[in-house]
């Protein structure tokens, strides 16, 4: 039995002290849709109040979509790809 889907975002830690308003920037993704990834590889990097932050995986898997293309801002606690794992 495999797994179920697991959402790729960016830790609440990240947004600690910024307003709940504030919108992150997707700068870009470091893997294609569909890559194979390891467990705390980088996947992709934002940029959050001026601060530039890679997203890693949280597990090990296929990049099975990406919800949120470069380019495009997000709000807190949204998922920003969904990670199918190994």
């Amino acid at each position: 039995m495999s797994a179920a889907p697991m959402d790729i975002t960016l830790k609440d830690e990240a947004w600690e002290g910024v307003d709940a308003q504030v919108q992150a920037l997707m700068d870009r993704w470091l893997v294609p849709e569909g890559a194979q990834v390891q467990a705390g590889q980088p996947v992709a990097r934002v940029i959050l109040v001026k601060s530039s932050l890679d997203i890693a995986a949280p597990a090990s898997g296929l990049v099975e979509r990406v919800l949120v293309p470069a380019g495009e801002t997000f709000g807190r606690g949204q998922p920003l790809a969904v990670l199918k794992p190994a």
